[in-house]
């Protein structure tokens, strides 16, 4: 498995709106967009930070996994996603490893990634999230949305 870099921070928020005002009005970062994920039922906001960047995640369903997260944890970092080569290699590893996986296989992600979750339990309580973009794609995802 070889992760290249981090890829993103996911930040959970009840209100990408009133979110992002701290992250381009008080940071400077520049605001790259929304995009909604119907399958997560979560719509996201890209800020771009070299070649990381952070994401806001807000749910789109009381059902959602944001919404459930915020419920319980309140507003704050929600996940961190590692960019890997190639993500089925990578699962494949961690599940040979014994390492408790959320997803087994990649899921459509924003920005035209494929994602894939290790569960907090394998991980000391933080949520990790794989992240695979295809070759030529090594934009942010705001910057590459169709």
């Amino acid at each position: 498995m070889k992760i290249l870099k981090i890829d993103h921070l996911g930040i959970a928020v009840k209100s990408i709106d009133n979110g992002k005002n701290f992250w381009t009005d008080i940071l400077g970062l520049p605001f790259e967009g929304t995009e909604t994920v119907v399958e997560q039922k979560v719509t996201t906001a890209f800020f771009p930070v070299g070649e990381s960047e952070v994401e806001l995640l807000e749910s789109t369903s009381p059902e959602g996994p944001i919404a459930k997260y915020l419920e319980k944890r309140g507003e704050g970092i929600q996940h961190v996603a590692f960019r890997v080569e190639n993500i089925e290699k990578a699962l494949s590893y961690l599940k040979e490893k014994g390492v408790l996986l959320i997803d087994e296989k990649p899921r459509k992600g924003a920005g035209g990634a494929r994602i894939a979750f290790l569960h907090p339990k394998a991980t000391n309580g933080v949520l990790v999230e794989l992240c695979e973009r295809q070759a030529g794609k090594d934009a942010l995802p705001g910057q590459h949305d169709g």
